[in-house]
């Protein structure tokens, strides 16, 4: 079944002909069929793609987020189901799409007959440059036939993404506005950070995990946030690209006894002011440890999407309230909004940070 499916695909399951006439940097050649153009991607590659794209899928959360951010209504399936949080939030009509699977990497459990149910355009993968994203592309082509495109997204370069999708699904305008958000926020908190200084950042720990003793390490992906706003001392060997960090023991934990610590959702939260070692940490003794918001995805990252916009503001303030002039429930407010497609309400902001904004 899965040989026939993918054949299928092969043959013209993504809904156009690869052979019409081409254009090359990005741009219809005149006098030539409009059908299709080469787009290129962040790794380099050269894609043949629709002139008019309708029928989106994502490679995994991460691109999800952006995707959903941008062109909800081309969304035809998704990588991952919504959480909880999301139900009553987001509207039916795209938390009821089919779920595909996430496409490469580790998690990689694509559902080969949904995605020909969905019949998508363009797969497109939304991330970190990693050495081996040129091959993952090519060999997410072969097996599924569809054209698929790499856009390189970090935290400093996020507003571009933007613009290279709007660019790819006839979405400029609207990309421009998302694109200018995202660099307006982080050129602000940069520029609050500089003043500051480097020797006055709050040290900080992000704990992920049941029993919070693996953390988000200095340097890596994951760690943009934390690194651009506090003195994240949670520096290790060999640290992981992935979100669920490296794992640590107690010891190290209290040799590195931050001024604040910060809780994944799910993670223990709850438990550690009532725990014996844990209480004994600078951070729980002063009450400066929060638990992470979840709606409709991590704040600060999980996946390391759009979501740490948000979560940048949210962490500002919380360090450094003096330096926030802002208020943060009408930050989220206009967050949800452009981001999410949805209106939140301050009900609904209080109940979701009751454990992020302080004791």
């Amino acid at each position: 079944m899965l040989v026939l499916i993918l054949s299928v695909l092969l043959l013209g399951g993504c809904g156009f002909d690869t052979s019409e006439a081409v254009s090359t940097n990005n741009e219809k050649s005149s006098g030539e069929s409009t059908d299709t153009r080469v787009f290129t991607d962040s790794s380099g590659r050269q894609v043949t793609v629709p002139a008019d794209i309708t029928r989106i899928v994502p490679s995994g959360p991460l691109a999800q987020m952006m995707l959903f951010a941008l062109a909800p209504d081309k969304l035809v399936g998704l990588s991952s189901e919504w959480s909880d949080t999301a139900q009553g939030l987001i509207d039916e009509k795209y938390t009821n799409l089919m779920v595909l699977g996430q496409l490469y990497g580790g998690s990689s459990d694509l559902n080969v007959e949904q995605l020909a149910k969905a019949d998508p355009q363009v797969i497109i993968d939304v991330g970190e440059d990693k050495s081996t994203i040129a091959d993952d592309m090519d060999t997410i082509e072969k097996q599924t036939g569809i054209p698929s495109v790499h856009i390189s997204a970090e935290l400093d370069n996020t507003g571009e993404a933007f613009r290279m999708l709007g660019d790819l699904l006839g979405m400029t305008d609207e990309a421009e506005k998302l694109a200018t958000y995202c660099e307006t926020t982080y050129r602000s908190i940069s520029d609050r950070m500089d003043a500051i200084g480097t020797d006055n950042k709050k040290t900080i720990v992000y704990c992920v995990g049941e029993n919070g003793l693996y953390v988000i390490p200095n340097g890596s992906y994951h760690s943009e946030v934390l690194d651009l706003i506090a003195d994240n001392i949670a520096v290790v060997n060999n640290p992981t690209s992935r979100g669920t960090g490296n794992e640590i023991d107690m010891e190290q934990l209290m040799i590195w006894d931050p001024d604040v610590i910060l809780f994944a959702p799910g993670s223990i939260y709850d438990s550690v002011r009532d725990d014996s070692m844990w209480s004994s940490l600078k951070a729980v003794k002063n009450g400066t440890y929060y638990e992470v918001p979840y709606c409709v995805y991590n704040w600060m990252g999980f996946p390391p999407s759009v979501n740490r916009y948000l979560g940048m503001q949210w962490l500002f303030k919380l360090l450094y309230p003096d330096q926030a002039d802002y208020d943060m429930y009408e930050v989220a407010k206009g967050y949800y909004q452009m981001f999410c497609h949805c209106s939140l309400s301050e009900e609904q902001y209080t109940e979701l940070t009751a454990n992020s904004l302080g004791k």
